[in-house]
């Protein structure tokens, strides 16, 4: 069993994703670059290494049973234990998406990935956490998802375009993150959602105005808490993000 702190980041192989599996490397970790593009993944397992980060390649699809399997599996075959998981794999599902125009299918769609595709990776890669001294899971969210910023004024509607699918995907992905925050409770996996804020990337064409950089801090610092940090709960980089 490796000495190194093992973590895991799905959809590392750009963007946000990237960054957070730099910035944890950067602390001496051992980091697994989760990505279902074999191409991508490996470019930037090759990147990391470059500059000095122990970072090795996982192929994973988070929306395929047998793929998160054979993930769970190498992560443990590596070093039989995993210590964090960050589940960052999303999309948006296109725009627009007026709820009396999207085509269900686009939700269906979209809720596979970031709600279920989580689900299915946190459920898999379970029993290496446990084997963990200090087991942390770190559930990319956003904003949109909070309900009370999005049904508040005009002037507090700071959370994005209307986005029937996208938004609510994250509200169920934070009420996930409870779920599994109230079944943990009593043990010491630390489970929290984390907002990077609005980060330029591809699932928004780049129209956000903070770097991956600082996307990354937050799932950074939620990697990273101490044993009696906060579990349950939803950050950004200004504190707690309202329900």
């Amino acid at each position: 069993m490796s000495e190194r702190t093992i973590a895991l980041v799905t959809g590392a192989n750009k963007g946000i994703g990237y960054e957070i599996a730099a910035g944890l490397g950067v602390l001496g970790w051992s980091v697994g670059v989760g990505a279902r593009d074999g191409r991508r993944r490996e470019a930037a397992v090759e990147k990391l290494r470059a500059a000095g980060v122990d970072a090795f390649g996982v192929p994973v699809d988070v929306t395929d049973d047998a793929s998160v399997t054979a993930a769970a599996r190498l992560v443990e075959e590596r070093a039989g234990r995993l210590d964090v998981l960050v589940n960052n794999a999303g999309i948006a599902g296109g725009m627009p998406q007026e709820p009396t125009r999207i085509d269900p299918a686009t939700i269906r769609t979209v809720v596979e990935t970031n709600v279920i595709g989580v689900i299915r990776v946190t459920n898999a890669m379970m029993p290496l956490l446990r084997r963990s001294a200090w087991p942390r899971i770190v559930n990319m969210s956003s904003s949109v998802g909070s309900l009370t910023r999005q049904s508040g004024t005009a002037a507090e509607r700071t959370t994005g375009p209307v986005a029937a699918a996208y938004a609510p995907s994250k509200t169920f992905l934070n009420a996930v993150t409870l779920q599994y925050a109230r079944e943990l409770s009593g043990t010491n996996i630390l489970i929290n959602a984390g907002c990077p804020g609005y980060v330029a990337t591809d699932l928004n064409s780049f129209h956000g105005v903070r770097t991956p950089e600082q996307g990354a801090a937050i799932a950074i610092e939620l990697a990273t808490l101490p044993d009696d940090g906060p579990t349950g709960q939803f950050f950004e980089d200004a504190g707690v993000v309202p329900w």
